[in-house]
């Protein structure tokens, strides 16, 4: 009972911290311009404060102190890790940073857990850390990309939280698994700012320092079952982001753009461009990360075989990358089709550099996407 209660109390207050600081801090970057402005490629159309990313990581330090306890050295080192992340993270929303600079440091993060004992524990030599360290950075960076529409990657976050933070207490890590509920209770604290219309975004402090998190954690649960079970259990814990940088890797070779650009033509405006509201898309990937979330949980409980629970959720994010990549989210050129009422000409005006550089919605409502930028125009 007692660990229950530390829960709850935990959770309440990593909630209403993060509810708190959000607002304190969302004023505070409007008066000193810390926000993401409106320009050509982006769907907001007034400036939002940054800084949500710091309210999240504060209010999920301060409350998941309860837990110190509980830690041992590879929480330990997880915490610190994803608190040097999520600085860095802060340095590229105040002032963009190189990109060799940022990858050089999410390395150095991910290779401490690994140093402290965070293993996936597939090929049983030494390409397990290997394979350990590249998948908790791309896993924390397709998180940060998965931060690209209102309430998307905070609703995410709190199921998959939530959710992971099971395994780990069936595991008897009751320390990762309280830290992993104040996150997602700090997350859902910040979504009251962040739900469409978002009055302030998280930024790359919060994305990375969440998404850092939860691929991390997901390492540090072990499962029963052997290499399958493990690779379902890593699979089915970051199913959505999985899925969105999937969709994203195939889909802009085949338009003829980079892997290596930002643009709105992830999973969330693809659903967006098949007629769900902004909420409904949250929504829709809030629940898709529970639903994988509880197989998840499944197979770390031993309910779930592995071999057949890889297998399903394999095929089941094929069959959603398929699915999604047949969305036309792309606006053809003007020669290929001319501007109506619901593709927009191309506008051009001076704007900063944007955070979010991303391409337009084909279908979605004006107020979603600003002005229309065309692929021949992108390859220019």
């Amino acid at each position: 009972m007692a660990s229950w209660l530390t829960a709850a109390g935990a959770a309440l207050g990593a909630l209403l911290l993060a509810d708190m600081l959000s607002a304190g801090l969302s004023r505070y970057a409007l008066r000193r311009g810390i926000v993401d402005r409106p320009g050509v490629r982006k769907a907001h159309d007034r400036p939002t404060p940054y800084l949500g990313g710091v309210a999240i990581a504060v209010a999920v330090l301060a409350a998941g102190t309860v837990s110190i306890p509980y830690w041992d050295r590879r929480i330990t080192v997880l915490v610190v890790a994803a608190v040097v992340v999520a600085l860095v993270g802060l340095l590229d929303d105040l002032r963009p940073t190189h990109p060799v600079f940022r990858l050089v440091v999410e390395v150095v993060a991910a290779t401490a857990v690994v140093l402290a004992g965070g293993r996936i524990g597939v090929f049983g030599h030494w390409l397990d850390p290997v394979v350990t360290v590249a998948w908790i950075v791309v896993l924390a960076n397709s998180f940060n990309l998965l931060d690209n529409m209102d309430g998307t990657a905070a609703t995410v976050a709190v199921a998959g939280g939530c959710l992971s933070a099971g395994a780990a207490y069936l595991e008897g890590q009751r320390g990762l698994a309280l830290l992993l509920i104040t996150l997602s209770a700090g997350c859902l604290g910040f979504l009251v700012h962040n739900w469409a219309p978002a009055r302030m975004f998280m930024g790359d402090a919060g994305s990375l320092f969440i998404g850092f998190l939860l691929a991390a954690a997901a390492v540090l649960v072990r499962v029963p079952g052997g290499a399958t079970a493990r690779l379902a259990e890593l699979l089915l814990f970051t199913f959505v982001a999985t899925v969105d940088t999937l969709v994203v890797v195939i889909a802009r070779p085949r338009a003829g753009l980079s892997c290596f650009t930002a643009g709105t033509d992830h999973a969330a405006h693809r659903l967006r461009a098949m007629g769900l509201t902004v909420p409904q898309v949250a929504l829709t990937l809030c629940a898709a990360a529970g639903l994988a979330g509880l197989c998840g949980v499944g197979v770390a409980a031993a309910r779930l075989p592995g071999v057949l629970t890889l297998a399903a959720a394999a095929t089941g994010a094929a069959a959603l990358v398929l699915l999604l990549i047949k969305v036309p989210v792309y606006a053809a050129a003007p020669a290929e089709e001319p501007a109506t009422a619901d593709v927009l000409p191309l506008t051009v005006r001076p704007a900063p550099e944007p955070r979010h550089r991303d391409l337009p919605l084909r279908n979605a409502p004006a107020s979603d996407r600003g002005s229309v930028l065309h692929l021949d125009e992108w390859r220019r």
